[in-house]
């Protein structure tokens, strides 16, 4: 019988049922868990790094998960590191390599320096996660509990090393097919191999599980968005779409339009609140199933504006959704509280997926969404006789705000276009326009808080309390057209970018704002994903971070409108006394706040 010989690795090969099979396939399973020492130190420090402060508090979970990738990572540098120091240095040194008791020795050093290196580092760790959860008024996670981290790091970390090495096995196999087969060289064999297992992995990833993720979310989300919230009725108002006359019906309005256009402020209760004879405040949506194309859904709210009599109140808001097509109450209730009903609010739906996914699937989706509303309304508005028309005024939160920066290519657009103000929170580090006036911001002001072109037209404000956003509008004077940017330093929404992974931004170079860590350093890859993780936390709802902090703002909203669109006369007092209003509300609970 003749042995077949391996062409790659020179060894002999026995028939296909023999022991030596049974033993290869058991030495390949070893060799996923069999680890290089290398690789076990750079994994430890890359483990520890990622310990570090970075915008938001994390629980044991998610801290476990971004130390795992982290160490994965940094096993993968320190494999690749030490076969480059190997061939290029200790090659060519008579020491190397020690004698096998040495060499067991350093091994054995390594292991236990990462794991005892590991392990001390979550101490100061949960004290750094206390501190931080401590200035945004939170109770901060316990060292022993916290401990638990290296457990999720580990099985993390072991799957996704594990991984690898069946993907560079597959490499392997693949080379030595073509050896066999068509006799190639081997470092072609070895190219060739790796290009068609990384194109498979990108059609696997992308073409996949992509879109078996965005399916099957959409699968999951779809159903919500035709529910309605437990305690929200059709509206009966004629000032609501939704209602029996409105154009708009109330089935087609999804989830979140149907939240928006049941709940809200009523004129009864303005009156009391601001002790005068108030107007019922008019909000007007459109949802996905209102109409089939954006075209038609603009065409119902053009229709619904007309209907309302929008055209004919003080202020007329437009408003770019979130991915849910949700619409902030808070926001939304402050400024018709402040002109005591004499309002229109107008939002359409894009979207039933999470802002988050959102982003991931189509973002490009919520931005070709809010210009055409944006630019559609706008025509409408200045048709109507310049001395009569409403003020127009435009919000957007996250990726509303975002979708709302679409519209213009720059900011004297947005004068141009005759707004009178502009509010927008917690801007996606993506957002053009934001990032934009960010860059070119006049030189020696913070990145965290920027100052463009003196504060003629654009602020921006940490939102650190009413206080400080009050004085941001106040100094200079602010004339004419009014846009402010609401940002919380600890935003990771505002933060997060690509980047992240190899360039060190300005805003970790200079002095922290009002809640980061002034302990947060920038490190290459692993600040990446820190900042990723506590991205994470926040982007599923805006109540997953503490209010007034991360990616919650709270009532600062309603300062931020104090700021930009005050009516005339407007006093802090009066601001006060809506925020008590909100306040008590929020307290209370119910369906608009949920």
């Amino acid at each position: 019988m003749t042995t077949a010989v391996d062409e790659v690795t020179g060894e002999a090969q026995a028939p296909p049922g023999t022991k030596r099979r049974r033993e290869s396939l058991a030495e390949w399973a070893w060799s996923l868990v069999r680890l290089d020492f290398v690789g076990v130190a750079f994994g430890a420090v890359f483990f520890c790094l990622s310990l570090t402060p970075s915008l938001m508090p994390r629980d044991w979970i998610l801290a476990g998960l971004i130390g795992g990738i982290n160490a994965a990572i940094g096993y993968g540098i320190g494999v690749l590191a030490g076969k480059l120091f190997g061939r290029l240095f200790l090659i060519h040194q008579r020491w190397w390599p020690p004698n096998p008791k040495v060499l067991y020795g350093l091994k054995a050093a390594t292991v236990v320096l990462a794991i005892g290196a590991s392990v001390l580092m979550l101490i100061p760790a949960a004290a750094w996660q206390r501190e931080i959860s401590a200035v945004m008024g939170i109770e901060g996670i316990s060292t022993l509990v916290y401990l638990r981290t290296l457990v999720v790091a580990l099985v993390t970390g072991g799957v996704l090393v594990g991984v690898a090495r069946v993907i560079k096995d597959a490499i392997k196999f693949l080379a030595r097919v073509m050896i066999r087969r068509w006799d190639v060289n081997d470092e072609v064999a070895m190219f060739i191999g790796t290009a068609i297992v990384v194109v498979l992995i990108i059609m696997l990833v992308n073409g996949v599980l992509y879109r078996g993720f965005i399916a099957g979310a959409s699968a999951m989300l779809q159903p919500q968005n035709e529910t309605t919230r437990p305690g929200v009725e059709q509206p009966m108002l004629a000032e609501r779409s939704g209602s029996p006359v409105s154009f708009a019906p109330w089935d087609t309005l999804g989830f979140q339009g149907r939240n928006f256009v049941a709940t809200g402020p009523h004129a009864d209760e303005l009156a009391t609140l601001n002790g005068r004879p108030a107007k019922e405040p008019i909000r007007i949506y459109a949802g996905l199933q209102t109409a089939d194309t954006i075209e038609g859904r603009l065409a119902v709210l053009l229709s619904e504006l007309q209907r309302t009599k929008a055209f004919e109140r003080k202020v007329l808001v437009i408003i770019p959704t979130t991915g849910t097509g949700w619409v902030d109450p808070v926001a939304a209730r402050s400024i018709e509280s402040m002109y005591n009903g004499d309002t229109a609010l107008v939002a359409m739906q894009y979207s039933y997926l999470p802002s988050w996914i959102s982003f991931l699937a189509d973002q490009q989706k919520s931005v070709t969404a809010g210009r055409a509303m944006i630019e559609a309304i706008h025509q409408r508005w200045s048709q109507w006789p310049q001395a009569s028309r409403p003020e127009l005024m435009l919000y957007g939160e996250s990726l509303g705000s975002m979708a709302g920066q679409g519209a213009f290519g720059y900011l004297p657009d947005v004068v141009d276009m005759g707004f009178s103000s502009v509010l927008w929170v917690g801007p996606p580090n993506a957002s053009r326009l934001w990032k934009a006036l960010t860059a070119r911001r006049d030189p020696g002001s913070p990145e965290y808080q920027p100052r463009y072109d003196a504060g003629r037209t654009v602020r921006f404000a940490q939102a650190a309390g009413p206080a400080e956003i009050a004085g941001v509008a106040a100094s200079p004077a602010w004339k004419g057209t009014r846009v402010l940017f609401l940002q919380h330093p600890s935003d990771p929404v505002v933060w997060w970018s690509p980047g992240l992974l190899f360039e060190r931004p300005d805003w970790l170079k200079e002095p922290p704002g009002f809640d980061r860590s002034a302990l947060m350093r920038w490190y290459p890859i692993i600040t990446f994903w820190q900042v990723s993780a506590d991205m994470a936390g926040n982007v599923t709802s805006s109540q997953a971070s503490p209010t007034g902090h991360g990616h919650n703002y709270g009532d600062s909203q309603l300062d931020g409108w104090a700021a930009v669109a005050a009516p005339e006369g407007w006093t802090r007092e009066d601001t006060e006394r809506i925020r008590h209003s909100l306040n008590r509300l929020l307290a209370a609970g119910g369906p608009e706040f949920q």
